[in-house]
């Protein structure tokens, strides 16, 4: 990611999350924005990577998902670039290769509608998961669209507390899918 492609999207987060008329902090939209620069400014990218890491992290971090993903696809809707969070380094060598969204995550990248499951295994396209991936059974994902085609998705798992993802979870991941979006029209194609 060059230099000016960087400082500009910071400083878009920034505007975004300056003080105005008295946004109420607890505004999920707010708050991930706020997260989202404050981890920029204490580790800034230094890649486009490095930037969907940023906002894979925050998506997780925020819906208290047990993983995250963001998958960055391309015309053919083949996966062309892959980040995770929440899984340690052995379980993630253990994988083959990124996903490819053939089930509900497909759906999605295809609809352009965002994907609320309390069983992904429940789901009419579902058929299981790849040899040695974890056990993923709730799912929340939103399409990530870039001028006007969907170029990926960014999800979050098994929300932990035991609570269901709910509305603001989703509103979190809108947030940071636009995010995203900016950050692979720039850098990306």
């Amino acid at each position: 990611m060059t230099t000016d492609v960087q400082r500009q999207l910071a400083e878009r987060v920034e505007e975004a999350v300056a003080p105005r008329g008295g946004r109420p902090s607890r505004d999920p939209e707010f708050r991930a924005l706020r997260q989202l620069a404050g981890r920029n400014r204490k580790h800034p990218p230094k890649t486009p990577l490095d930037a969907l890491q940023h906002v894979c992290d925050v998506a997780r971090e925020m819906t208290h998902g047990t993983y995250g993903a963001l998958a960055v696809t391309g015309a053919d809707d083949y996966v062309e670039g892959f980040v995770v969070s929440g899984m340690d380094a052995g379980t993630l060598a253990k994988l083959k290769g990124p996903p490819q969204g053939h089930g509900p995550l497909g759906n999605m990248r295809q609809d352009g509608l965002p994907v609320r499951l309390e069983d992904v295994g429940a789901h009419a396209r579902a058929f299981g998961f790849p040899p040695k991936h974890p056990d993923m059974k709730e799912l929340l994902g939103v399409p990530i669209d870039v001028r006007g085609d969907v170029r990926g998705a960014l999800y979050v798992t098994d929300r932990r507390g035991g609570k269901k993802f709910g509305e603001e979870d989703e509103q979190v991941l809108r947030v940071l899918s636009r995010h995203a979006g900016l950050i692979i029209d720039a850098s990306w194609y």
